[in-house]
């Protein structure tokens, strides 16, 4: 028993010694920041997404009958309509709001003015034509405060909640970083997001089609040339990055082949439904780092944009997607392109990408919309400088999406930009067949980064052009079969 009681004791011992060193060491020794210094200030703060809000339901699956059961087995009596000494003027098509109960359960609430109607049923009261009260399915609550959330600003995708709490902790905690200067100026504390805000989407992004190529084009029936020349078109025009009209030019000085620009557009067109749903349920087997950035283009003068999301292992391009803005909703159609090739996120699943807040915000509705298996947080790699401990370690993936930007940039500059956005989709989805397929890379020893064995047959690249078209129309085919793809 001794030994027991000394070696009891030694363990108390340790165990304040520990704390105290603990102690010590967060008050006296600077460790290494891992989040980016500036972060923490309150001028950041904006960039940042907040948690989800609490949802109260105000569903209910009963109504004014099964009340009255309830009460009958309850109280062993049972609830009669309301008796009236004279004619009651309620409307006879009136119904209570809340239960449904019909109109000898409803009575006047307020004598004479006649403006308020009481159930006798579930007590509620209401005003004839009132619905918005009881329209309401759910409310959403701040979820520091539980408070409810203001309905502030609609947007053309969303509606923008806030928590309006003064006595809010997470409004109160923001509130003290704020330079004491800015709190004395009139309406200073606009220049901060200080309060919960949560942006709630009125477009469902995972029911959108991913398939965003024209529904117009030429069929693969040639009345004047043959697949040869629209596989000639499509080696010249994506592989060597020739536009439109100096591949007109190359077809006619090479092999005399008169052809308008029009044509060869059609050509790549028709090409790119073809290949695309190949490109895109392809089995890259996706590793666990990903990276994504976003670049520019024109269409018609006007800035558009191009969404790359590369597998930082095998370097494919495993999401993508062309919009006119950039907000979050073209973000969560690359995400979900790029995530489909998972059933469910893997350990130490990592998600690298810059500074802008769309990556976030698209990671939390991937959360709300599939639960803990599509939950991720985003490694944002701030500035071009490494500044803090994580440029450091996730600089290098940031330089491959950006190199690929690049890259991409490099066969776009000679079209000139593009005439419309569907000049702009099928141009990509091509592009992305060609990295991903077709186009030999340094870094893997001068291989293509997907091999597939029956592009391997074609002796040039015209002809492999052409098995990558036949193999997008069995994918076809595969898919209205019934495979589906995953997280899609």
């Amino acid at each position: 028993m001794d030994i027991i009681l000394y070696l009891l004791q030694l363990i108390q011992q340790l165990y304040h010694q520990n704390r105290f060193l603990i102690n010590f060491i967060c008050k006296y020794i600077p460790l290494k920041q891992w989040a980016f210094d500036d972060s923490h200030s309150p001028k950041y703060q904006k960039f940042k997404i907040d948690q989800l809000p609490k949802i109260v339901s105000f569903r209910q699956d009963w109504d004014w009958k099964d009340l009255i059961s309830y009460y009958k087995e309850r109280y062993g009596k049972e609830l009669k309509p309301v008796f009236r000494r004279k004619e009651c003027d309620i409307p006879d098509d009136c119904v209570c709001l809340a239960c449904k109960a019909p109109k000898p359960y409803l009575t006047w609430n307020n004598g004479k003015s006649k403006s308020q109607i009481v159930c006798k049923v579930c007590q509620s009261t209401f005003s004839p034509g009132e619905d918005t009260r009881f329209s309401k399915t759910h409310r959403l609550n701040c979820p520091h405060c539980n408070h409810s959330l203001a309905h502030k600003k609609d947007r053309k995708h969303f509606i923008i909640h806030k928590c309006v709490n003064p006595k809010c902790p997470y409004y109160l905690h923001n509130l003290k970083k704020v330079d004491k200067k800015d709190l004395a100026q009139d309406f200073g504390k606009n220049k901060y997001k200080l309060h919960y805000i949560y942006r709630e989407f009125q477009i469902d992004f995972f029911k959108m089609d991913l398939n965003s190529l024209p529904k117009n084009a030429s069929s693969l029936k040639f009345s004047k040339f043959d697949s040869n020349v629209m596989s000639l078109c499509l080696t010249l025009h994506v592989n060597l990055g020739l536009s439109l009209r100096k591949t007109r030019q190359a077809l006619k000085d090479l092999y005399n082949i008169s052809i308008s620009h029009q044509q060869i557009a059609n050509y790549c067109k028709t090409a790119a439904i073809c290949i695309k749903p190949f490109v895109d349920n392809y089995n890259y087997n996706p590793g666990k780092v990903l990276t994504a950035d976003e670049t520019y283009i024109k269409i018609r003068g006007i800035k558009a944009y191009i969404w790359f999301i590369m597998d930082a292992v095998s370097r494919s391009i495993i999401g993508y997607q062309v919009s006119d803005n950039r907000g979050v909703g073209p973000c969560i159609l690359a995400m979900r392109m790029a995530l489909k090739h998972f059933q469910e996120l893997p350990e130490k699943f990592k998600f690298i990408a810059d500074g802008y807040s769309a990556y976030p915000l698209a990671a939390q509705q991937f959360f709300r919309e599939f639960g803990d298996k599509f939950k991720f947080d985003i490694t944002q790699v701030i500035g071009l400088t490494n500044d803090d401990e994580v440029s450091k370690e996730f600089r290098p993936y940031k330089q491959m999406i950006e190199r690929l930007n690049r890259t991409y940039k490099a066969s776009y500059r000679p079209t000139n930009g593009f005439d419309n956005i569907n000049g702009a989709n099928y141009d990509l989805a091509l592009w992305v067949a060609y990295y991903n397929f077709l186009r030999p890379h340094k870094h893997n020893n001068y291989k293509v980064l997907n091999e597939v064995d029956m592009l391997k047959v074609a002796d040039n690249m015209p002809g492999k052009w052409q098995l990558l078209i036949f193999l997008g129309q069995q994918t076809i085919l595969n898919l209205q079969n019934g495979e589906a793809a995953i997280c899609s």
